[in-house]
């Protein structure tokens, strides 16, 4: 069995920043030899290295805790996962009361996200949280329309 596609996804960030070390690398180096002096290899080959090795952990921990997924099953969002039948209403901003949660852990929405204020089946009103916002009330919408139609 093959796990649907998912309607809505942001992954945090890329892997991709991974490529910025050594590229800065090989910029350094370039510099060196260039300007006919010392080409410092082993130096810039650890500073690349030392990049690297600091990098990974920001890059798992962004496509851990800010990544977001909408499923046919539910809506993950950073570390939590709320299923498709608890979400009752996609707000419009205004509608959100102050001191809502934040889903996903946090206690504020990260910065350049914005939210998406979402009412639940027991009344609690949470913020979902998302880079582009209208796509991500989109697919909500879209997940709460479903659901509607089939009872």
């Amino acid at each position: 069995m093959t796990p649907e596609p998912p309607l809505y996804g942001e992954p945090g960030v890329g892997w991709t920043a991974l490529l910025w070390a050594p590229l800065f690398t090989l910029a350094g180096l370039l510099a060196e030899w260039a300007t006919g002096g010392p080409v410092h290899w082993l130096s810039w080959i650890l500073v690349g290295a030392g990049l690297v090795l600091i990098t990974v952990p920001w890059v798992y921990a962004r496509r851990r805790y800010l990544s977001l997924e909408v499923t046919a099953d539910g809506y993950r969002q950073g570390r939590e996962t709320l299923a498709a039948a608890r979400i009752a209403e996609v707000l419009d901003d205004e509608e959100a009361p102050v001191g809502s949660r934040v889903l996903g852990g946090g206690w504020t929405i990260p910065k350049k996200h914005s939210e998406v204020p979402l009412k639940l089946d027991d009344g609690v009103f949470v913020r979902a949280w998302a880079k582009d916002p209208d796509a991500l009330r989109a697919a909500l919408e879209g997940l709460v329309r479903a659901r509607t139609s089939e009872s």
